[in-house]
């Protein structure tokens, strides 16, 4: 295979992002013919499906692999034109970046981060708020350049960094404790009413079989609360036990609101931050902002506590 020409390139790009042929073509200013012969000389040439064409079209593993290059190869000319200050005068806007972080770490210490990213040239943040566990899908796929995320393993294209523990708290209200908990907690904790976050969310169904050495997760009264502050006030309100990243756990155990669910033990979930093997300045330099942020605010991967946090 030679090499892929930039024109089917963008095309298959601009197919996956409009969601249609027809749209494609409004936005490339082209006929659908021509976009439906780009895409198909790009399949010739590579000797795959790359779409799947459904509504919207959906790109196929391979596609994925060419999605993810024309999105690189966009952001490196956008960063180039932006070096050479050619960007906001010609109508190309701030240099964008998105990133896939999860809802706990958004809620905690990430946003603080992002704060000290220099804008010199403008940068403008896509954050896509998805579980850690499922950020890398999002890399994957390319629809951002870096994700916070509990996988050690890189995705294909990319670099991984550790970033440290974030530490959960099992606790509860004290009125939920005296009448659901009145016995060995961890033992009680499978049939008590919990707090998760989403359907997806296997965070406490884990917790649960770890502490019981069960086959049997969290119980099936569930509270699904999709945002990390309204987990956290769903606990203290009594709706459920709830496994609170410490952050937001210790003012609460400081005041009352929330006791600990003694002997259950903390949580420690590793994060690692993925990002594109590309050179840009401005993904590099938020790379570095991060990982300085969670050096301050996580527990380092042996779990030892810094001096002074």
């Amino acid at each position: 295979m030679d090499e892929l020409p930039l024109e089917q390139v963008r095309t298959l790009l601009a197919v996956v992002d409009e969601g249609t042929f027809d749209a494609a073509a409004t936005a490339l200013h082209v006929t659908p013919s021509a976009v439906s012969q780009r895409v198909k000389a790009l399949e010739q040439r590579t000797g795959r499906v790359l779409l799947m064409r459904t509504k919207p079209v959906r790109p196929t593993e391979s596609g994925e692999v060419v999605i993810r290059f024309a999105r690189q190869l966009a952001r490196l000319e956008r960063d180039a034109r932006a070096e050479l200050g050619m960007g906001m005068a010609d109508g190309q806007g701030p240099i964008r970046l998105p990133i896939a972080v999860n809802a706990d770490s958004l809620a905690t210490w990430f946003l603080p981060a992002l704060t000290r990213v220099p804008q010199d040239p403008p940068v403008c943040f896509e954050l896509y708020r998805e579980d850690e566990a499922h950020t890398t899908a999002l890399l994957r796929e390319g629809q951002v350049m870096a994700a916070v995320t509990s996988s050690p393993d890189p995705v294909a294209g990319c670099t991984v960094r550790t970033l440290g523990l974030a530490r959960y708290l099992p606790v509860a209200s004290p009125a939920f404790v005296a009448r659901h908990l009145t016995g060995a907690r961890a033992r009680d904790l499978g049939g008590a009413p919990v707090i998760v976050f989403d359907r997806r969310d296997e965070l406490q169904d884990g917790y649960v079989r770890t502490l019981t050495g069960g086959f049997a997760g969290a119980s099936a009264a569930r509270h699904q609360i999709p945002t990390s502050e309204g987990f956290r006030d769903a606990v203290v309100a009594g709706l459920g036990w709830g496994l609170v990243p410490e952050p937001q756990a210790l003012p609460l155990l400081g005041t009352g609101a929330l006791v600990p669910l003694e002997p259950a033990p903390p949580l420690d979930v590793p994060l690692y931050w993925q990002q594109w093997k590309l050179d840009s300045p401005a993904l590099a330099a938020v790379a570095s902002i991060v990982a300085q942020a969670a050096l301050e605010s996580l527990l380092p991967p042996d779990g030892a506590r810094r001096r002074g946090v």
